[in-house]
């Protein structure tokens, strides 16, 4: 049996009372982006780069809204500088990472945050849970948010490129 695990996530996001959902697109959270997108009770805001994303949940928490953000491996990157504010306005930030760069990576330009992104984030202060089977990623969620959220601080969940499928170099030629 397939696991839904985008919506098991839009589950937990519910459960705890998200409202705010920034992302970058993405095909890894493409199906929880419509999910949430499609959830009158939430507003997903589409960002122009990952960091922009820290500024929206931050803004979003002195607002009393909670918020969470979508992205890629290869975003992560981009919001090292602005991770500072993390630790100097202690606000919650809960992250759901979809992971390139692992075993079987077609993109070889992929590889290298793939596999500085656990580092990265907790070089930052952000405190890191990988998901390797789509079975761990609702309880692995629902924790982040419940460290996020309950200690004001980031938390990040990686979500293992086998779970969300390993693209090959000739699905995106054929495309």
């Amino acid at each position: 049996m397939l696991r839904d695990w985008p919506e098991e996530i839009h589950r937990e996001l519910r459960a705890a009372g998200v409202r705010l959902v920034g992302y970058v697109p993405d095909a890894g959270h493409k199906r929880l982006i419509e999910l949430c997108r499609a959830d009158r009770a939430m507003r997903a805001v589409v960002l122009s780069t990952e960091e922009d994303g820290i500024g929206l949940a931050a803004g979003a928490w002195l607002g009393g809204e909670k918020s969470v953000l979508l992205m890629q491996s290869s975003g992560v990157g981009n919001t090292i500088n602005v991770l500072g504010l993390l630790k100097t306005c202690r606000f919650p930030l809960p992250i759901l990472v979809t992971m390139r760069g692992q075993a079987g990576e077609f993109n070889s330009w992929q590889v290298p945050m793939g596999q500085a992104t656990p580092a990265v984030f907790e070089a930052m202060g952000v405190e890191v849970s990988q998901a390797l089977d789509a079975s761990e990623i609702a309880p692995r969620v629902k924790a982040c948010l419940e460290k996020a959220y309950g200690e004001e601080r980031g938390a990040a969940v990686l979500i293992a490129q086998k779970v969300i499928g390993i693209k090959s170099f000739q699905e995106q030629t054929d495309k």
